[in-house]
């Protein structure tokens, strides 16, 4: 458990700063690119049920979706080009010392991107202008380009995660094999997670927009019909997406032990430690939580018995913050299977009646489930992201070695924030004229 330790601080007082505008950075653009990854498979679905004697309805919710996908994409692109310079701006000693090692994902990102956008533009220009089919395989390489794109960028998270290929000698990186880097050991988890939980985010979010249209207008065929298309989606991915998650738990059992004792606010190293639900870790004691004996040996070793690394085996100076990575897990655990009970309910009604369920409550939990899903993904980030502290790249570079030393950071912080809050308004206005131009269950406009 010793770790690595050959950088020096940065004098910079205001670390908080750099910290709060890249958290701030990241929990806005990763919502917009979950659309980026997933709702292009909607539009594909629906364009394909249109021409494959799906009828109007499904004609109309193609272009519904197509036009909403592209005003997405666009905003996306605005808020990954943010943060693609803070990476270099606010934590220059990481660039500056392994951006050989990560340069290569980060390129291999930009090429999906740039074919995802070129695509999108052909697909949404093309529409009437192409041939039917052709039209249709255009839509492929936005869904390939998309699934790409998140992959490769989060292959470095991965990597920060779980540091590999290169050689470090007194803070001089050698040897590096990019590839290794891209393939490190935390890559397949961690990729399969996040591209489960864009599906998610895009299955629950369009659902829930179309339960509201249908809590207002309950006859309407084309909000029936997106409804169940993306809930569809979301549903099925959600008992995938736990069994991913298992895996996850097991992979940091072994390997970020740290962020795993965090996690489940695991003071003492114990064989047989138990599985917290709910709780708060304060002054070094779980309370409130309640407590299966051996759970958490049992689901991290597969053995009731087996030794589950507390937090007591790093120095305080090496741990993560306890409450919040414990209180995001739960939250995130708790929608889940709040997502995967709100699929059965659905399952169950369509296996009795042939039909979705029509009562109230239902169609205000599937109203909840889309925010539900965004707050869900935005909680296992703060997981990944927090459980790694105090490290920047995990038990190699702190992140206070790697923040500039410029000077005026709140000054950057806040003004982003005008910037997000002005886009965020923006974007609604956008998309609330777009809707308000197409009716709802008319032909195309």
């Amino acid at each position: 458990m010793n770790a690595i330790d050959v950088f020096s601080a940065v004098d910079q007082p205001d670390l908080w700063a750099a910290r709060a505008q890249m958290a701030l950075s990241l929990a806005w653009h990763i919502v917009i690119a979950c659309f980026g990854v997933g709702f292009p498979t909607l539009v594909l679905i629906a364009e394909y049920r249109s021409r494959h004697g799906g009828g109007a309805v499904y004609d109309a919710l193609a272009h519904r979706w197509a036009k909403i996908l592209g005003i997405l994409f666009a905003v996306g692109a605005v808020s990954g080009t943010i943060l693609s310079f803070e990476m270099g701006i606010l934590w220059p000693r990481l660039m500056a010392t392994f951006g050989s090692v990560l340069g290569l994902p980060f390129a291999i990102e930009g090429i999906a991107f740039f074919i995802e956008a070129i695509f999108i533009g052909i697909y949404l220009y093309g529409w009437d202008r192409l041939p039917p089919t052709v039209h249709l395989l255009t839509g492929l390489p936005v869904v390939v380009g998309g699934i790409a794109s998140a992959w490769f960028v989060v292959t470095a998270n991965a990597w920060l995660n779980q540091p590999v290929g290169f050689t470090l000698t007194n803070g001089v990186v050698s040897g590096v094999d990019p590839w290794a880097a891209i393939l490190n050991p935390a890559t397949p988890v961690e990729t399969t997670h996040m591209i489960l939980a864009a599906f998610m985010v895009s299955g629950f979010g369009v659902a829930a927009a179309h339960a509201w249209g249908l809590r207002r207008n309950p006859a309407s065929q084309l909000h029936r019909t997106g409804f169940l298309i993306a809930f569809s989606l979301g549903a099925i991915l959600t008992p995938a997406q736990i069994v991913v998650g298992d895996a996850a738990a097991q992979f940091l059992a072994t390997n970020q032990p740290i962020k795993l004792a965090a996690i489940e606010g695991l003071y003492q190293s114990q064989r047989g430690a138990p599985l917290s639900i709910g709780g708060i870790p304060v002054d070094g004691a779980m309370h409130f939580a309640l407590q299966i004996p051996d759970g958490l040996s049992l689901l991290a070793f597969r053995d009731p018995n087996a030794l589950v690394v507390g937090l007591d085996t790093v120095p305080a100076a090496d741990r993560p913050p306890v409450l919040p990575v414990h209180l995001a897990f739960q939250v995130m655990v708790a929608i889940g299977f709040g997502l995967l009970a709100l699929g059965a309910w659905l399952a169950w009604s369509w296996w009795r009646r042939r039909d979705m369920p029509r009562s109230r409550r239902f169609i205000l939990a599937a109203i909840a489930a889309g925010p539900g899903a965004v707050v869900a993904m935005e909680a296992g980030w703060m997981v990944t992201e927090l459980g790694r502290q105090p490290w920047i790249v995990y038990r190699v570079m702190r992140v206070e070695d790697a923040v500039t030393a410029a000077r005026g950071l709140p000054i950057g912080f806040f003004t982003l924030i005008g910037v997000y809050l002005a886009l965020t308004a923006g974007t609604i206005l956008v998309l609330r004229r777009t809707l308000a131009a197409m009716p709802e269950d008319g032909p195309p406009s």
